[in-house]
């Protein structure tokens, strides 16, 4: 393939391919056995823009790209009828970014990066409903096994982009009556239907005054664990 835009990424592709088919350990993955990777390799990606440290970040995000190229060759093996490769991928996320930005692609014009994000949503939503979707809620499709902290900002984004009141993110506590530990891992003791204890409604407030102030909750609470991670160390190499 000449030297153009995308030609490494082809490259990739075919050494993929090959890894496929002759590797014993590339030939036993599947889509499940890969998705603790790739949410590995994002966290590292994250931890090295983290640091600021570009180099390492330019090799993360490369193992961030295998994984997506690793996903689609396996896809592509199905024959079910539910096969796509990479090509398809790709194709899908251009033809979305063209969809969702007429102010660039088509005659739309817009008076700023707000105007951009409501017909983004509004776009999304008539393309829900050009596909005849299930999805009822403004809050179906949010992962609920991402971090608490992710979590609670995505589901308040999304849910005050539909028009909810804020005052929905006002959850009522109440303390939960001493008991044995849970089954599931959580608190001990049962709270009243829709009650949090005050830690989750105080956590959950915060996180809503984060998204006020315009801050990330995840990406400030991982700053200030890195701070205190080097001031700890700190700490251990004065003594």
């Amino acid at each position: 393939m000449p030297d153009q835009d995308g030609h490494a990424v082809y490259e990739l592709a075919q050494v993929m391919d090959r890894l496929r088919r002759e590797c014993p350990w590339d030939m036993r993955q599947t889509h499940a056995s890969l998705a603790p990777y790739l949410l590995e390799e994002t966290y590292e990606a994250l931890d090295a823009l983290d640091r600021g440290d570009l180099a390492d970040l330019r090799e993360e995000l490369g193992d961030v790209l295998l994984q997506v190229v690793f996903h689609a060759r396996v896809a592509a093996e199905r024959t079910d009828g539910t096969a796509f490769d990479l090509d398809d991928v790709a194709g899908d996320i251009a033809a979305k970014l063209v969809r969702r930005h007429p102010h660039v692609f088509g005659d739309v014009a817009v008076c700023g990066p707000e105007e951009v994000r409501r017909n983004w949503n509004a776009i999304k939503a008539a393309e829900r409903a050009a596909a005849g979707s299930a999805k009822t809620s403004a809050l179906d499709g949010v992962p609920m096994s991402q971090p608490a902290l992710s979590l609670a900002a995505q589901l308040q984004r999304r849910a005050e982009a539909a028009g909810a009141p804020r005052s929905l993110a006002d959850l009522p506590a109440k303390a939960p009556e001493p008991a044995g530990p849970s089954v599931t891992g959580g608190e001990a003791g049962e709270r009243p239907a829709g009650t949090v204890s005050q830690l989750g409604a105080d956590l959950f407030a915060l996180v809503s005054k984060a998204r006020a102030a315009g801050l990330n909750p995840e990406l400030e609470l991982r700053h200030a664990a890195r701070v205190y991670s080097d001031r700890v160390r700190a700490w251990e190499s004065s003594g």
